[in-house]
Parts: C-alpha cells; structure tokens; sequence
C-alpha cells in the first residue's frame, strides 16, 4: 500500500521569511552564550514546560509584547498602545452616563477601595474630537483578582462599555486600582527567579478604543507614585499614560487625553 504524504500547496513568503529570521537569531544566541550541552538540554526542557503549563502567553506577554509594540509605534504619533494583558473579556455589558454624563462601572453594592472618577478625551491624531467612540474598560479590585478569572466576584465586575459624548469626552466612576503579581508558580516565575525578578506589576486601568476609520488603541493607565511603576514586570509602563490623582476629599479624579491613528 502506497502513502501519500500530501504536502501543503500554497507557499507563505511572509511566513517562510519570518520563520528564517527566527531560527537565524536563535542559532546566533546559542553561539554568543556558548551554552555547553547540559545547559542548551536545560533550556529545551524548560521551554518544554512552558508550553505544556500553557504559559507561553503570560512568558509572552511579560517579555516580548512590549518591545514588540515599541518597534511597531514609537516613531509613530498618537497614543502609545500597551498591552492588552491576559484578563481582557470580551463583550462587557453597555453602560449609559448619568445626567452628569458619568458612567459608573459595574461593581457591587459593598465594593471596596478608595473612589475614583477617571475622565478622558478622545481625538485623531488631526486634532478631530472623537464623538461616540466605543470605549472598552476593565480593572482589578481591591483584593488585585480580575472579575471571570480568579475572584469572587460577580461576571463583568469593574469592567464596561460606553460611548464619548458629542465632545469626545468620557467620565468613569470606579475605584483606584491596586498592584498585582502575575502568575509565578511555573515556568515563567522560575524564570523571574534566575534574573533575580520580581512578578510585580504597577497598579493600572485598561482601555480599549475603537472609532470608525481609525485604528484600534489598546492601552494602559498607571498612577503616579507607584513603588513597582519603575520595575514593572512587564516593562509595560509609558510616560504619557501616567496620571496623578488630584485628591477632593472622600474620592479622588484624574484626566487624560488620548489619539488615535488614522487607518491606512
């Protein structure tokens, strides 16, 4: 009996061209770390327990996308992305403003934390303001657990969507968000151990835009003051997504101004 081992048809020059570079620059660092036999086994083994732990996102995540995204934006103007991270759900609930045109974050009635009402514009990097942009939200709570995964809480806790008003503009009542630790237990926080690095990552908000005819921005918010902002795990921290909260008392409010890119 004859076996036909069918090979695919179609040729993917982009991928083919890729798939070379990677296996260039792989073979060029195991000749500059001149690893002896034992250690290149060390490794495989290793990267073998990242993918079977299912880690590779969160290793990617922590030390790859963010020199990613740089090379991909930096020259560019508008908003810096940052990273989506692994606790993004799709399909969070639509909120409507108040009559102050203030959006309160789906959240529980004894809710803990200190109250905050983060306020943004949204314009294109033309100056245009951005009225009825999809704005998509989403934090941790007081105890650093994301609602849907590891937490307590009720689906779609600190997490919403809502549009700008005719102005481009958006106020969210929620509450300041706390530092969290990623996922150290495995493969990736045996990794953090040999460089001697911690799993923290700074206290943050995340936000997604969409707008028609302009990209999608997927970014940060990080808070002025914090001890891990620094040393952020992920490296995920850019200057003008930082904000410092002016304190009124029993809650405290913080604004910033965000652009998006024209599609091509």
């Amino acid at each position: 009996m004859t076996v036909n081992h069918q090979l695919p048809t179609t040729k993917n020059e982009r991928v083919e061209e890729v798939f070379d570079l990677f296996i260039k620059h792989m073979q060029e660092f195991f000749e500059e770390a001149k690893l002896n036999h034992e250690e290149y086994t060390n490794f495989v083994n290793w990267a073998d327990r990242l993918g079977r732990s299912g880690e590779l996102p969160l290793y990617a995540d922590v030390f790859l996308e963010t020199h990613v995204l740089q090379a991909m934006y930096t020259e560019l103007p508008g908003t810096q992305p940052s990273l989506l991270g692994p606790y993004y759900v799709e399909n969070a609930p639509f909120l409507e403003p108040d009559e102050n045109g203030v959006v309160e974050l789906t959240q529980r009635e004894d809710e803990e934390g200190e109250l905050f009402y983060f306020s943004g514009t949204v314009k294109n990097v033309d100056g245009e303001i951005l009225k009825n942009a999809e704005v998509d939200f989403w934090q941790n709570d007081a105890s650093a657990k994301y609602s849907n995964f590891d937490s307590d809480a009720p689906d779609f806790n600190l997490r919403g969507r809502f549009i700008t008003d005719d102005e481009g503009r958006f106020t969210v009542k929620t509450f300041i968000p706390v530092p969290y630790s990623i996922p150290d237990q495995g493969p990736t926080g045996e990794f953090l151990g040999y460089m001697d690095q911690h799993p923290m990552r700074p206290a943050h908000l995340h936000i997604m835009f969409k707008s028609e005819g302009h990209e999608t921005l997927i970014t940060q918010v990080f808070f002025e003051g914090d001890e891990w902002m620094e040393t952020d795990v992920a490296q995920g921290v850019r200057d003008e997504l930082i904000t410092d909260p002016v304190d009124k008392g029993d809650y405290k409010e913080s604004h910033l101004e965000f652009v998006l890119r024209k599609e091509n």
